[in-house]
């Protein structure tokens, strides 16, 4: 039996689920401006204990590893030792994962917040490599939040689309096909609507919405960058997940990237495996 989704219900839903996190439309809001990022995160972070504490930790690994100083213990000598970008990676993945954890409803698996991350990672290391003019940090968040709409489905339609994750899985097909059957839209619109209820800006909305089609929409150099990291994070078995299949890659992204597929690539590669590894190891919920 089909189950009609329409944006109303998802946005009508939504006031159900804890608040977003403010951090990050600040984080993206400020991003042009480093002095203003500064005060933004040490404001977050002096009020977050949890991430205050992974903060001064990888801090005090890169003090320890200068041998120059001693503890630290404020989040300006924090910023001298690993850098804003650094903070803003683990207060952007603190927060979303924390959000997250509190969205799922109990039993569902880890694998969700694992796969976000590997994507979220690879995203961010994409728009590195690639030498753009766009920000790793809206795509980190974009890779992030790209299964957003799973989130939705598994709170608030679980027994109906249980047997459509299965189906998917067991008939190797992708998960969209299935949800656009049973429910007459998918996950990437159901995220995008989230995504636009939430004020993040349209190249994310975007970005979420076409991540498993993104020829629709190559203009925006996220859409691509996300759609590519989600079919690389399954081919590299980042989180080793029964639901990886490998699918082709959009030719249309990677030349709109101008991303070749070469000896020269690996290099990338096993920094996203690293990173993913490690981020996955971090902040696991």
């Amino acid at each position: 039996m089909t189950v009609q989704i329409t944006r109303d219900e998802v946005i009508s839903h939504a006031t159900g689920l804890p608040s977003f996190p403010r951090i990050v439309t600040e984080i993206l809001a400020s991003l042009d401006d480093p002095e203003t990022n500064l005060n933004v995160l040490s404001d977050y972070i002096t009020h977050d204990p949890l991430i205050a504490a992974r903060v001064l930790s990888f801090a005090n690994r890169a003090a320890e590893r200068t041998r120059s100083m001693g503890t630290v213990r404020d989040i300006y000598t924090a910023t001298s030792l690993i850098g804003m970008g650094r903070i803003r990676e683990i207060a952007l993945v603190s927060s979303l994962g924390h959000f997250i954890d509190t969205c799922l409803p109990e039993g569902t698996p880890a694998s969700y917040w694992h796969h976000s991350v590997a994507v979220g990672i690879c995203a961010q290391e994409l728009a590195i490599h690639i030498d753009a003019s766009m920000s790793s940090d809206s795509a980190l968040i974009a890779g992030l939040l790209h299964d957003i709409g799973q989130l939705w489905f598994y709170r608030f339609h679980r027994e109906a689309y249980k047997p459509a994750k299965n189906k998917a899985l067991t008939e190797a097909i992708g998960i969209e096909t299935v949800e656009r059957e049973q429910f007459s839209t998918d996950h990437s619109q159901v995220g995008a609507w989230l995504a636009e209820n939430w004020g993040l800006p349209p190249s994310i909305n975007a970005a979420i919405a076409h991540h498993h089609a993104p020829d629709a929409a190559l203009d925006d150099l996220l859409v691509p960058v996300v759609g590519i990291a989600e079919v690389l994070s399954n081919a590299l078995d980042l989180t080793s997940r029964a639901e990886n299949q490998v699918t082709q890659v959009s030719t249309g992204a990677c030349k709109r990237l101008g991303l070749v597929f070469d000896s020269g690539i690996q290099p990338l590669f096993g920094r996203i495996e690293a990173r993913s590894r490690h981020a996955n190891s971090m902040f696991s919920n």
